[in-house]
């Protein structure tokens, strides 16, 4: 795996959004969804705030690829179950991130549920 540049991480840490694309079994790529994104230190991760239940989220467990767009990035990626430890950090980016432009969202993304589908990006080759 290679590794994400400075660049990469200001950008893509600083968008908004970012539009994920995992694959189905077969290796054909599903619709993308457009979901939030966080930097901690030199990692980005992601979360469902729908928690297990979300397609994209059971997509990742049965085959942990996807392709991402973000901050004028793409990259394809490996979805790797995040450290468990590191939840409080994540939560803290969540909140910073996001409260100031929608608050009423952050809660479902710091829930139990949520945290549960923690997921590290890293790039692939």
């Amino acid at each position: 795996m290679s590794a994400w540049t400075s660049d990469e991480l200001d950008r893509i840490g600083r968008a908004e959004e970012l539009e994920l694309t995992t694959v189905r079994s077969d290796g054909t790529p599903r619709k993308p969804v457009t979901i939030w994104v966080v930097r901690n230190n030199g990692d980005l991760f992601i979360r469902s705030w729908q928690g297990q239940a979300a397609t994209w989220f059971r997509s990742a467990q049965v085959r942990p690829q996807a392709h991402i767009q973000s901050g004028g990035i793409e990259r394809d990626v490996e979805l790797v179950g995040a450290d468990q430890s590191l939840n409080e950090q994540i939560d803290a980016g969540y909140r910073a991130k996001y409260m100031p432009v929608a608050a009423s969202y952050v809660d479902p993304m710091v829930s139990p549920q949520a945290r549960a589908t923690t997921l590290k990006l890293e790039p692939r080759s």
